[in-house]
């Protein structure tokens, strides 16, 4: 396993809001390991964002991204690429308000 122990984060966008960490491990479990899922929520509602974060050994993740992007999954079909890095403005600090 040395080969593929560097990690890659996958985007996983446009899930249903019903769909568990549960559900996201055992979709993405049959290209490979799953190192951990993460299903962002509204921080003031709580509620599920529709999108999260599967962390998986690369090879494995480069598996899972072309297999599953555009796949269904809940009646909804899914966005799945290589998550990027956030850098500069917004990378874990405040947001600037949204102007409308």
């Amino acid at each position: 396993m040395s080969e593929m122990a560097y990690m890659k984060s996958i985007y996983v966008g446009n899930l249903p809001f019903s769909a568990s960490e549960d559900e996201v491990r055992d979709l993405f479990a049959a290209y490979g390991q799953v190192e951990s899922v993460r299903l962002m929520t509204d921080r003031e509602t709580g509620r599920p964002r529709g999108f999260g974060f599967v962390k998986m050994a690369t090879d494995d993740a480069d598996a899972a991204i072309k297999a599953l992007d555009g796949q269904t999954f809940g009646g909804r079909n899914l966005r799945v690429n290589e998550a990027e890095d956030r850098k500069g403005p917004g990378a874990g600090g405040p947001r600037p308000a949204r102007r409308w």
